[in-house]
């Protein structure tokens, strides 16, 4: 399946008007970065890299791609030729999957002719900005939850394929599973599930439903007890286990007061190894709050898949350099209002003293200093993309740098409360 036509149509209008008139070709340089972090966040997480490329490899326009331009009139006849002949030839370089980003960090850079790259633009942000700020949410929900593990449940809560990219994207921010098994199938990430309220209502008494749920999983298996009456349900899943369930779920009411007595209950009916999993509609500020609770995990649908209130990151796609006849680079930028931005390709760093972040150091010229760590890797060299970022083994990779990544921030980088970025970005 091709994916050229997850593309606005002015990409392609703008490549037919610069291949009549001679500037396609014209050496470029395009970049991804927001401006601002959504309010309250104090970092974000670039995630979406190796969807991205794995959509750059399929990106491709065939017979029936072409005659659908034409029969629009969006194109003529000599950019349906360029069009079919299109692979990406240029260069990409990124912030690796899973780093952490700020203000105006170029997370991702293409060096290309104009035609080439701009053609890209819809399709990197399009990923880049959902898979971030599920990325960005995912990773303050780890923070609040404290080293408990979360599961993502939130398939039901998006669109069918958004479900799977979002799995994705909190498994690299730190979620130890997700309940969607295509997820599990492309990516790698460990799956999740038991039974929801349905199961139960299905028989005529709640133990009927537990001892059959028991019988095809075992006693390690997960009991759902809010569907009737939370006491009288624990006290049968318990009995029928003789204190060896693995856990019960607690999905609705009031849970910090629900989970204290669950686990006073558990206990004193001498189920102390049964644990706790709460879901019910959780976001970070419910996380926090349920920190001094014993709780053991948690279930995340609504607010993962959606950004927690913020479902893009802000990222914008910008050409900020071209190749004059002469060979010279000369930087561009847009100087409008409110959307004013650097020019020229960028270097970047983060500032590093005794291994805590203090900086963001994005360079309009010269290189990145000894006290700063690269941030811009190759991820696609004449065309070519490094398989390292791609597939199962690269969403493993992502999960790994994220944990590096965030072990160096600053401590207030984890508050969940409103305030300014971790670190300043200077852009010099």
């Amino acid at each position: 399946m091709t994916t050229a036509l997850l593309t606005d149509q002015y990409e392609l209008t703008m490549v037919d008007a610069a291949l009549k008139d001679g500037t396609a070709d014209r050496r470029c340089v395009f970049e991804v970065f927001t401006r601002r972090l959504p309010d309250g966040r104090r970092y974000g997480v670039a995630a979406g890299l190796g969807r991205f490329l794995t959509a750059l490899t399929e990106f491709r326009f065939g017979d029936e791609e072409i005659g659908f331009l034409r029969d629009r009139g969006v194109i003529d006849a000599g950019t349906a030729t360029w069009l079919a002949d299109y692979r990406f030839s240029g260069d990409v370089r990124a912030y690796r999957e899973g780093e952490v980003f700020f203000p105006n960090s170029p997370v991702l850079q293409i060096e290309g002719t104009f035609a080439e790259a701009v053609v890209l633009e819809t399709l990197a942000l399009s990923v880049f900005n959902a898979d971030s700020a599920i990325a960005s949410a995912a990773a303050r929900m780890v923070s609040a939850a404290d080293h408990r593990p979360l599961a993502e449940m939130g398939s039901r809560r998006t669109g069918e394929w958004n479900a799977v990219a979002a799995a994705r994207a909190a498994y690299i921010a730190g979620f130890g599973a997700t309940s969607n098994l295509e997820a599990g199938r492309t990516w790698g990430i460990p799956t999740m599930g038991t039974a929801a309220h349905a199961f139960t209502l299905l028989h005529d008494t709640e133990e009927q439903a537990f001892r059959s749920q028991l019988d095809a999983l075992g006693d390690g298996t997960t009991l759902l007890v809010d569907t009737y009456d939370i006491e009288a349900a624990v006290a049968t899943a318990v009995r029928l286990t003789e204190g060896r369930l693995g856990a019960v779920r607690i999905d609705s009411g009031d849970l910090p007061s629900v989970v204290a007595a669950v686990r006073a209950q558990l206990d004193g009916l001498g189920a102390t190894a049964t644990k706790i999993t709460v879901t019910n509609d959780l976001d970070e500020y419910t996380i926090a709050a349920l920190r001094a609770a014993p709780v053991d995990s948690y279930g995340v649908g609504t607010s993962v898949v959606s950004g927690s209130g913020h479902p893009a990151a802000g990222m914008v796609f910008k050409l900020v350099a071209h190749r004059e006849d002469g060979g010279d680079w000369v930087p561009v930028a847009k100087k409008s209002a409110d959307k004013a931005s650097a020019g020229g390709r960028k270097e970047a760093g983060r500032r590093l003293r005794n291994g805590v972040a203090t900086a963001e150091v994005v360079l309009t010229s010269g290189t990145v200093g000894p006290d700063e760590r690269p941030l811009l890797v190759p991820v696609v060299e004449h065309g070519e993309v490094n398989p390292a970022f791609l597939g199962v083994a690269g969403v493993e990779a992502a999960r790994k740098h994220h944990r590096q990544a965030k072990a160096e921030l600053p401590a207030d980088a984890e508050r969940i409360g409103r305030g300014d970025p971790a670190i300043p970005t200077l852009v010099i």
